[in-house]
């Protein structure tokens, strides 16, 4: 089935969600729609883009709309990109290489997960490529992800850093779900019933971690599944990301930020770009949405960098609604996700044409030409966040 043919059958994102949860066992949906804890923050990402109301100016002609942007010196098509997302490629075969084609081909930027399924190298030199890198208590590891991504000719780095330690993910516990899936009863009667998954990862079964082929114990799931906890370190600090700073030649993204006090320590380090997140609600349960942290944020920041926005989006209005409110640009994640497990390629760029339909249309319906001027002046009254800077509540 083509994207246009996948649109027609699931008209939206969430309808996405509804086909994922079909195709998947559901020890895996659970893993990639799951949040921490209670999953409070996980619903509160969405809930907080129900909030805001828009003022829409009808008359101001606008027969042709530019959602393009230009960020870290590229111009992108859309301003909605990919993020990175671990083991895509336990949804469909090599998920992460059907990922990218679809975002290459949308004009938008794909970022792979430290966790992929295919290495680094494996991406093709194609489009717009971030590489996702953790802070490990092996420095020499976490710079040796950043060379190889370097060599690869990558775009940008992203590091993220609210992953001092792994979030409490209850889904997971209570499903048996681990990497790899153990043949527990209930694990394998969910398997069972989803005979298209099985068919289609029939020849993939033997997934790994693979950027992490050199490190200490080896790169079998079994061996790194259990020690990625304790690779990840509590003492990561800034001093972590000046090294990084003098190690990567490129763009230097953040992602994890919410509070506004951490944008003049970023600027001072010499960061080039952060993104507003709650790391999908999956680690800290009840932080702030990203969308109700971001107008600080983008106060704070004053266009000195660039202030991306990820978590709860599902139309294309929301993303009006963050630019709106401060942010340059957004990602996706978990609707991706949902995209790959339906239908691969086709099901990630209908998911993306999607938004850009709806973002377009949410355009022309609020009077607005070209996405970059879009302002805080679409916002009614009294829900204009006291805190946007007046370069874009003007």
């Amino acid at each position: 089935m083509d994207r246009d043919q996948l649109i027609r059958r699931h008209v939206s994102v969430t309808g996405f969600r509804r086909a994922a949860m079909r195709a998947l066992p559901r020890p895996m949906f659970d893993f990639t729609d799951g949040g921490a804890e209670d999953e409070i923050t996980l619903r509160r990402n969405e809930a907080a883009f129900h909030q805001p109301v828009l003022l829409p100016r009808p008359l101001q002609g606008v027969a042709d709309r530019d959602l393009s942007i230009e960020l870290f010196g590229k111009t992108l098509a859309m301003p909605v990109m990919i993020g990175p997302t671990g083991l895509s490629g336990m949804l469909w075969p090599d998920g992460e290489l059907e990922s990218h084609r679809a975002a290459t081909a949308a004009g938008t930027a794909f970022c792979l997960s430290h966790a992929s399924t295919v290495p680094i190298e494996a991406l093709p030199k194609t489009g717009n490529r971030w590489m996702q890198v953790f802070v490990y208590k092996d420095r020499g590891f976490t710079r040796s992800l950043a060379d190889r991504a370097q060599e690869a000719g990558y775009d940008a780095l992203v590091l993220t850093i609210d992953n001092q330690t792994l979030g409490q993910r209850e889904r997971d516990v209570r499903n048996g779900f681990s990497i790899p899936p153990k043949l527990l009863v209930k694990v394998m009667a969910a398997m069972a019933i989803r005979p298209g998954w099985l068919w289609r990862m029939r020849e993939r079964r033997d997934f790994t971690f693979a950027n992490y082929t050199g490190i200490e114990g080896g790169a079998d799931r079994n061996t790194l599944a259990g020690r990625m906890n304790a690779l990840l370190d509590p003492t990561m600090s800034w001093a972590d990301v000046a090294m990084l700073r003098r190690h990567w030649p490129g763009p230097l993204i953040l992602k994890g930020i919410l509070h506004p006090a951490d944008i003049q320590i970023a600027v001072d380090h010499g960061v080039d770009g952060v993104i507003v997140s709650n790391h999908g609600g999956r680690q800290l349960d009840r932080a702030a949405a990203g969308l109700d942290a971001l107008p600080a944020i983008a106060a704070a920041a004053k266009g000195r960098l660039k202030v991306l926005l990820d978590g709860g989006i599902r139309r294309g209005v929301d993303v009006l609604v963050a630019k709106a409110m401060g942010a340059d640009a957004c990602l996706i994640a978990r609707p991706q996700l949902w995209g790959l497990a339906v239908a691969g390629e086709a099901g990630v760029a209908a998911v993306l044409e999607i938004l850009r339909r709806d973002l377009d249309r949410a355009l022309c319906l609020c009077g607005v030409t070209r996405f970059v001027d879009a302002g805080a002046d679409l916002l009614a009254p009294g829900l204009v966040p006291p805190n946007l800077p007046k370069a874009i509540a003007a």
